[in-house]
C-alpha cells in the first residue's frame, strides 16, 4: 500500500485572498474553515480525499525567507498556455524570476503572497463534471 497527498498546507499572512486566488486559478470551492483561521478549499464535488489533493490556507506571521523548497505546478485545462497565463495575471499572479534562462517551456509566477508557482504548457483533461 502506498500513500496519496491530500492536502497541501500553505502558511500565509492573509488565508481569505489566498484562498480566493487559489480557489479561482483551480476552480475549488471552499471545504471548510478552523478555529484558527484556517481555510480549506478543494475540488467543488470530490473534496478532501478526491483525486486532487485540497489546500489548506493557514495564518501565520512568520516571515518567508528565501525561494521555498516545494512548489505547486499548474497546466491549463480549457485553454492553452497563453490564454491561461493571461488568466492568472488578471487573478493577481505575477511573473518572478528564479533564474531561468528564458528558454523553459514554463512561466514561474507568484501568489498574491509571493508564493512561487509555475504554469506549465503541456494541457491537461479537466477532472470531474467540468470534464467534456
Amino acid at each position: 500500500m502506498a500513500c496519496r497527498i491530500s492536502e497541501l498546507v500553505i502558511d500565509c499572512a492573509d488565508p481569505e485572498r489566498l484562498a480566493a486566488f487559489w480557489s479561482e486559478v483551480l476552480g475549488y470551492v471552499e471545504l471548510g474553515r478552523e478555529d484558527d483561521g484556517s481555510i480549506e478549499v478543494g475540488p467543488p464535488d470530490a473534496g478532501f480525499g478526491g483525486p486532487q489533493p485540497t489546500l489548506v490556507l493557514s495564518p501565520s506571521s512568520d516571515p518567508r525567507t528565501g525561494k521555498l523548497r516545494l512548489h505547486i505546478d499548474v497546466s491549463p485545462t480549457d485553454r492553452d498556455q497563453d490564454a491561461e497565463l493571461e488568466r492568472l495575471l488578471a487573478l493577481g499572479a505575477r511573473p518572478v524570476d528564479i533564474g531561468q534562462t528564458g528558454t523553459e517551456s514554463w512561466h514561474v509566477l507568484a501568489d498574491p503572497e509571493g508564493n512561487e508557482f509555475c504554469l506549465l504548457r503541456t494541457r491537461l483533461q479537466p477532472l470531474g463534471p467540468r470534464a467534456s
